[in-house]
């Protein structure tokens, strides 16, 4: 028989600049946790600056390790930030077609110069070649580089709080009115590395996303609804990367790498952290505005890495390690069960119920479609 209908709890009020920082009983704040994708370790300080020390002799682009010069920038997103400081509101900046709204507290403008883009990537590539060591960019990309081990931290520090976080504190003024970190980073996509990303919320509080290149096909950028809204899992849009250009969000907004069909993409990330934010009473309470979902998700916005009910609409992407919880025999924390649409569990039965119809249509892979980027580590 069908469930009974579940009374509909009332969102509280949140305030308008938090576009999400929904706040989740403290019980579920470890699973939350691991929906984003995690700073890798850290080594040693000391050993970051050997590292760095031993690269400076051979780099390529010095003017990437001072002050970017306006130059390296396109001119369009000099003249968006300046007319930001002389107080334009967001409103007028897109009417303007300064920026873009991709979807609900998602933005998109012009950032770099081309001959940045070739740049940084040159440099990626030529830090690559001396044989020094490369960490992981976070716990989800395998393939990338963190712009600080190789010693340009202090440029990209210039880069946030002169150019970025004006603008963060017009488009989010809670989370993006100061910056006082930043973890920078390059990924990249191709056929024989990462093919795109499972979905998943970001370690930042804003995120800059800028396309550096190269020819590629595919490989949108997919994003859902905010972490614990009732459409947290509901398509919002895509968003097609083009070279030398910037969308920014809040960490909290569901997104994912589509696949790449073919060529290679390289983007460089910048997460924001705002370190008072991340102190203040409205962020260590955030976890108690957690809202049911309002119906199933949609398919663009699984993941098979945090989704409790994915295998019950998807097989694992083939070619894929299970995240290591389901190698465990559990199916992922999201949504916590207080939280779960009408139906959903239990859920082992809707997968068997699944497996069972498509096996009797013909389709032994489940028809699956979507991210078949490589797994999370065991972090996640």
């Amino acid at each position: 028989s069908p469930a009974a209908p579940r009374a509909r709890r009332m969102r509280p009020a949140v305030q308008r600049g938090t576009l999400g920082g929904f706040l989740l009983l403290p019980i579920l704040a470890r699973s939350l946790a691991f929906s984003r994708p995690k700073r890798p370790p850290v080594a040693m300080e000391d050993d970051v600056h050997a590292v760095i020390e031993a690269y400076k002799p051979h780099r390529r682009h010095p003017r990437l390790y001072s002050p970017w010069s306006n130059d390296m920038f396109d001119p369009a997103f000099l003249e968006l930030v300046q007319e930001v400081r002389n107080g334009a509101t967001a409103e007028a900046l897109v009417r303007a077609g300064r920026m873009e709204v991709v979807t609900e507290g998602v933005f998109s403008f012009p950032m770099l110069a081309d001959a940045t883009c070739d740049m940084i990537m040159e440099e990626a590539d030529n830090y690559k070649a001396t044989g020094l060591p490369v960490r992981r960019p976070n716990s989800m990309n395998r393939y990338g580089l963190i712009l600080a081990t190789i010693g340009m931290s202090p440029a990209i520090e210039d880069f946030q709080q002169r150019l970025l976080q004006p603008l963060a504190a017009l488009l989010f003024p809670i989370e993006g009115e100061e910056f006082g970190g930043h973890h920078t980073f390059l990924v990249q996509y191709k056929a024989s590395e990462d093919l795109g990303l499972d979905m998943h919320t970001d370690d930042s509080d804003v995120t800059f996303n800028v396309c550096l290149g190269k020819e590629f096909q595919g490989a949108g950028l997919t994003f859902c609804g905010m972490m614990g809204a009732e459409d947290h899992r509901q398509f919002s849009a895509t968003f097609q990367h083009s070279k030398g250009r910037a969308v920014v969000h809040l960490g909290n907004k569901r997104h994912g790498a589509d696949d790449i069909q073919s060529g290679e993409r390289v983007n460089m990330i910048v997460w924001n952290h705002n370190h008072a934010y991340r102190s203040s009473a409205a962020y260590q309470h955030r976890m108690h505005f957690y809202q049911p979902e309002d119906g199933e998700p949609d398919r663009r916005c699984l993941s098979y890495t945090h989704d409790r009910d994915y295998e019950a609409y998807k097989e694992i992407p083939p070619n894929v390690q299970a995240p290591p919880a389901r190698r465990n025999g559990q199916r992922g924390w999201c949504p916590p069960p207080p939280f779960c649409y009408d139906g959903m569990d239990p859920v082992a039965p809707r997968i068997v119920e699944r497996r069972t119809r498509e096996l009797q249509a013909g389709r032994p892979d489940g028809g699956q479609q979507g991210q078949q980027g490589q797994p999370p580590d065991a972090e996640l």
